[in-house]
């Protein structure tokens, strides 16, 4: 029955699938039209997601909702105000609010633009362009296996080196960190194990295929659909969990960045949703506005389906086997195999599309994602929004 019925629209929730989950199956329960009505951004399932990932309360839940969304609509003029003078921002979970950091040499003027804005003011050290100037120093240099990625972390006020546990004493390692620190202002901290790609053998399912690799779709554009670089090369054909032809990847990039897109054609259609998996409700797309660090957001994947956390860190390189992947995003999300690709979303707001990380959803983990407006930009495609 559900394949049956899913034949025409498997494409379209595949596409809407798509939307967010760049590496995997379509999901069991797919919308019987491509057109899907309007539903409130913080729905009922979005909610008791939030209250099971981040032990809330119902109306703990509701106000985080709200206040990652003033964050996020008040970072831009926030770091405007700040001027020469921003240090980075981050979303404060306990007080609910956006944290803008600015330098010593901030004037009053600065700081009160600044809280004008809503956002609460810290003094540090060093400015984000000094910071983002270390980090690329230190892209430059060539990592080797033992560590795992690094990233600016304005709260820290640094640029954090993550290593992998037990490889610390590692010569390469140490010559490595040794130059790191000569660029500027590092922290070296120990990571459990080095991050990997979740990417998947063939396996049963509802699954898009490149060969016999299974990725889940990330996010809709206007043509076809986002995901992850590692699942597919430009020119390889795509085919949806009925093995039924879906189009041809006609950009990606891996490694150095992980992402690509899919052109759809065959019947098969885009629509801008993000799939729950029977967890929550399937989640319309409205826009691509960054979530601030610190926030909530949530990923789904066809092998593990739908998970939350928050966002830990922005523009990390991350050290795979395969090589170094650069602007990435670093969330507590946890991943599986099967996943990449797949949509990361924060309320209604379409994020990035899964690469990899390390754990799994039994254990726990870490996972990176692209972000989106990354993507679109790069390729000059359009996310298809509700």
């Amino acid at each position: 029955m559900r394949r049956s019925r899913l034949k025409h629209v498997g494409v379209a929730t595949l596409l809407l699938l798509g939307s967010w989950t760049a590496s995997g199956t379509l999901p069991a329960a797919a919308a019987d039209s491509p057109t899907a009505a309007k539903a409130p951004s913080a729905s009922t399932g979005l909610l008791k997601a939030m209250q099971q990932d981040f032990g809330l309360t119902l109306a703990q839940a509701e106000d985080r909702i709200a206040a990652e969304r003033r964050a996020t609509k008040i970072a831009p003029e926030a770091q405007r105000a700040a001027g020469d003078a921003f240090g980075g921002s981050w979303f404060d979970a306990g007080r609910e609010r956006l944290t803008v950091a600015v330098t010593s040499a901030a004037s009053p003027a600065t700081r009160r633009a600044v809280r004008a804005t809503g956002a609460q003011v810290r003094t540090v050290e060093h400015s984000a362009r000094k910071l983002d100037a270390v980090k690329t120093r230190i892209d430059r240099l060539d990592a080797p296996t033992g560590v795992s990625g690094w990233h600016v972390d304005p709260a820290a006020n640094t640029v954090v080196v993550d290593v992998v546990s037990g490889k610390r004493a590692d010569n390469d390692v140490q010559r490595f960190v040794k130059r790191a620190r000569e660029t500027g202002p590092v922290e070296v901290r120990t990571v459990a194990t080095a991050p990997r790609t979740f990417a998947a053998g063939t396996v049963g399912g509802d699954p898009y295929y490149t060969g016999n690799v299974r990725c889940s779709i990330g996010f809709s554009v206007h043509g076809g659909f986002i995901t992850a670089g590692h699942c597919g090369k430009a020119g390889a054909a795509v085919s949806g969990w009925d093995r039924s032809p879906i189009g041809t990847f006609q950009g990606s990039s891996f490694p150095d960045n992980d992402y690509a897109w899919v052109s759809v054609g065959n019947g098969w259609w885009t629509v801008p949703v993000v799939i729950g998996w029977g967890t929550v409700s399937d989640q319309l797309v409205r826009g691509s506005a960054e979530a601030p660090i610190g926030a909530s957001i949530c990923r789904s994947g066809s092998t593990s389906h739908w998970h939350c956390g928050a966002v830990l860190a922005k523009n990390e390189t991350v050290n795979y086997s395969e090589g170094a992947v650069h602007q990435m995003t670093k969330t507590s999300v946890c991943a599986e195999p099967g996943d990449s690709g797949g949509s990361f979303i924060s309320g209604d707001q379409a994020q990035g599309v899964t690469s990899g990380g390390w754990g799994n959803c039994s254990s726990g983990g870490e996972t990176w994602f692209q972000p989106v407006n990354e993507i679109l930009n790069r390729y000059g495609l359009t996310l298809h929004t509700a």
